[in-house]
């Protein structure tokens, strides 16, 4: 019994002995965490580089052609035949396709008879006029005649060597022979209305001829320009007419045009030396990252601005030797527009923006953090130029802003 019970007590005092060296332990340890500083966090910094860089612009754009004449039927009919291949080169007056003739023909050949009847018509007017002046001739002549006969009988008569009832026939056939003369010069003024009348009609018939004639020629569609023919939409056997759209489209394709919006500031930034617009040099970017081999040049911009977007069209001209751009093709129109000299770079990742305000985290020579109210201006790549709050040499912070605070001090690294 009295073993057991020396057993238990140096179990208790061994217990007792570990226990508090647990405690000494823990206790040590806990000072030496507290005396312990924390180091301060590591951050990637960037130096604010100073130098002449050029300003470069790029901007969407979409690309049609040079002209792009839609070829739409004049005359209503059935589509006789189609006479190109869709997408292939056609030439200026090469047919494209021939609508059915034989309506406009029929049309045309009973223009051309009615106008020969109205020349006819003229040509019968023309013979009464001369019929006419004939009659009126020989009315005159024969008034002359009556004429003289009275002025003789006159004196005869005075004389008694007349009868009187020969004198008043010799009036009477004057006032007669005058009468017709009248009625004559009016039925020369008639066949002159008649002629006139029968001209009207020749020139109006003519007309409908020359009209007649239009359309038949409208049966046969013809290219307007050379260029590349787009597909049908229309065909053979199809009904046509001047109310349906456009039976193809030819487009011009060398050079092609490169159709690009730009903001109004940055219109007028452009504007402000005419020489630079003038001696802009463009390049095409194609939608699968190529570049055409071909440099472009600005053209004309819109006749105006976008009140809704407040931007502006402008359009570049690219070579297109072989057709191989087509209209509809997206790509990005780069440009570079001048040199920026002393500009102060820094990644764009080390700029942080709030509410349109912005802001860097400054490394001090102390290796403590000071935030700087920035004014950026443009992107250039991966950088940003900084119009204002920061100065050559200076390092800022482009990798581990959320680990710090104003005055906070930093392990920076990086920097070169």
């Amino acid at each position: 019994m009295r073993n057991e019970l020396m057993k238990r007590m140096v179990v208790l005092v061994v217990a007792a002995i570990l226990a508090a060296a647990f405690v000494a332990l823990v206790g040590c340890t806990s000072r030496t965490s507290a005396a312990s500083p924390t180091p301060p966090p590591d951050v990637e910094v960037a130096v604010v580089q100073q130098k002449d860089i050029p300003i470069e612009r790029e901007w969407i754009g979409t690309l049609d052609g040079m002209v792009n004449a839609a070829v739409k039927a004049q005359v209503t009919g059935n589509i006789l035949t189609q006479n190109y291949a869709e997408g292939s080169f056609v030439r200026q007056g090469q047919l494209l396709f021939e609508i059915d003739p034989r309506p406009l023909q029929a049309a045309a050949d009973q223009a051309q008879g009615q106008l020969a009847q109205a020349k006819a018509q003229l040509l019968q007017t023309q013979s009464g006029l001369l019929q006419a002046r004939a009659q009126l001739l020989s009315a005159e002549a024969n008034q002359r005649k009556a004429q003289l006969d009275e002025d003789r009988y006159i004196p005869l008569a005075q004389q008694q060597a007349i009868t009187q009832q020969d004198l008043d026939n010799a009036k009477q056939t004057n006032q007669s022979q005058t009468a017709q003369v009248a009625a004559s010069k009016a039925q020369v003024e008639s066949a002159q209305a008649q002629i006139e009348a029968a001209k009207a009609t020749v020139t109006a018939a003519a007309a409908a001829v020359e009209t007649a004639n239009v359309n038949l020629g409208f049966t046969k569609l013809v290219s307007p320009i050379d260029g590349i023919a787009g597909a049908a939409t229309v065909q053979v056997g199809n009904l046509v007419g001047p109310s349906v759209i456009a039976v193809t489209t030819v487009s011009t394709l060398d050079p092609i045009k490169a159709n690009f919006t730009v903001s109004e500031q940055e219109y007028l930034s452009l504007t402000r030396n005419d020489s630079t617009m003038k001696h802009l040099e463009l390049e095409l970017i194609l939608s699968d990252g190529t570049v055409h081999p071909y440099k472009g040049r600005f053209a004309f911009a819109d006749r105006q601005v976008n009140s809704s977007t407040g931007s502006i069209q402008l359009t570049g001209l690219f070579p297109n030797p072989g057709n191989t751009l087509r209209p509809g093709q997206y790509g990005k129109v780069h440009a570079s527009i001048g040199k920026r000299t002393g500009a102060l770079l820094v990644p764009q990742r080390a700029v942080n923006e709030m509410q349109g305000n912005y802001s860097v985290a400054v490394v001090e020579p102390n290796n403590t953090i000071r935030f700087a109210v920035v004014k950026v201006g443009d992107r250039i790549g991966s950088d940003w130029i900084v119009e204002e709050g920061l100065k050559p040499g200076e390092r800022v912070v482009a990798d581990g802003l959320f680990k710090i605070g104003p005055g906070a001090p930093v392990n920076p690294k990086g920097a070169k």
